[in-house]
């Protein structure tokens, strides 16, 4: 599996939705399940899963399934 696909799974699982609807365009706040709650459950999967801290700039600026893969090639996560 590689990282995008985990990362979308990540996704699925924290948010609770069908992967199929985890895609680029995918905006923080334009579906229910992703609120500020779900926002903090993803962003400690996200670090859990990849073995990263992110900083607050970053979970602040995590608006976009898109965006998220940026971040993670900021850590040096190859996606």
């Amino acid at each position: 599996m590689s990282n995008v696909e985990l990362l979308r799974k990540t996704f699925a699982e924290s948010l609770g939705v069908e992967e199929e609807i985890v895609h680029e365009n995918l905006r923080y706040n334009t579906i229910q399940e992703w609120d500020s709650v779900a926002h903090m459950v993803l962003v400690t999967a996200i670090e859990g899963r990849f073995d990263i801290m992110l900083d607050t700039d970053d979970i602040l600026g995590m608006s976009t399934f898109g965006k998220a893969v940026e971040i993670l090639r900021k850590y040096d996560v190859e996606v």
